[in-house]
């Protein structure tokens, strides 16, 4: 199962899986409750000026709901296939 969480409202995460045809479901944490749990809300530089925002990470949950890896500074253009060449090694392992 794929999920993406956002710190947006729903009408903006709808909007934006509209646009870029995500066939995947987005989660909505506009408490950000789930950022702070996992540790992405992180002190950020934004052009000379430090602010709170969302580190983009990606986590690799097993089917036993634990952590099995996490992707780090994620960027954007190439992470997909970064996550397809580790969920293709993790399954080759396990065979």
């Amino acid at each position: 199962m794929l999920l993406g969480i956002s710190p947006d409202k729903p009408t903006a995460q709808r909007k934006f899986a509209d646009k870029e045809a995500l066939p995947f479901t987005l989660l909505a944490d506009a408490e950000k409750k789930v950022a702070i749990a996992f540790g992405v809300l992180q002190e950020k530089n934004m052009y000379g000026k430090k602010v709170m925002g969302i580190a983009r990470t990606t986590f690799i949950i097993g089917p036993d709901g634990k952590i099995q890896h996490i992707f780090e500074k994620v960027k954007p253009p190439i992470h997909a296939e970064e996550v397809l060449a580790y969920l293709k090694e993790s399954a080759k392992n396990k065979s």
